[in-house]
């Protein structure tokens, strides 16, 4: 039988659940901000893609879940900021950021964000999950 109801039966299958076990937040101050992109030239704020998956919630001491939900395959790349005052960005003090950040795969800052590269994984099939590590300098 054939109807309304047969693509989006199909639609699911071809999306793959994408989750991640934020570690290390010091503190259960403010929120966790998180976005997840395909496009490298919204990497790491996102705001060019229309596309991207942006997450809120409320930080825990420790350990924070995100579920980014069901997403096409493709190459993806998330990043993190620990928003500890709540609003809504990074606070730097002389460009070195004073709240907490992290990107996908742990990808290691060197004099700025890591480049899209350097964080994207695959997403493919099997349902994806990451554990990524928030960092802080001050």
């Amino acid at each position: 039988m054939t109807g309304a109801g047969a693509p989006a039966d199909a639609a699911p299958s071809a999306a793959t659940g994408v989750t991640v076990t934020v570690t290390g937040l010091r503190n259960a101050n403010g929120q966790v901000l998180a976005c997840l992109t395909t496009r490298a030239d919204s990497f790491p704020d996102c705001d060019k893609d229309p596309q991207a998956r942006k997450l809120k919630v409320p930080a825990h001491h420790g350990t924070v879940e995100l579920d980014f939900g069901r997403v096409p395959a493709g190459r993806y790349a998330v990043s993190l900021i620990h928003d500890e005052n709540g609003n809504g960005k990074l606070d730097t003090r002389l460009f070195i950021p004073r709240e907490g950040f992290a990107f996908s795969n742990n990808a290691p800052v060197v004099m700025g964000p890591p480049k899209f590269e350097h964080a994207a994984f695959d997403v493919q099939g099997e349902a994806v999950h990451l554990e990524i590590r928030m960092k802080y300098l001050l």
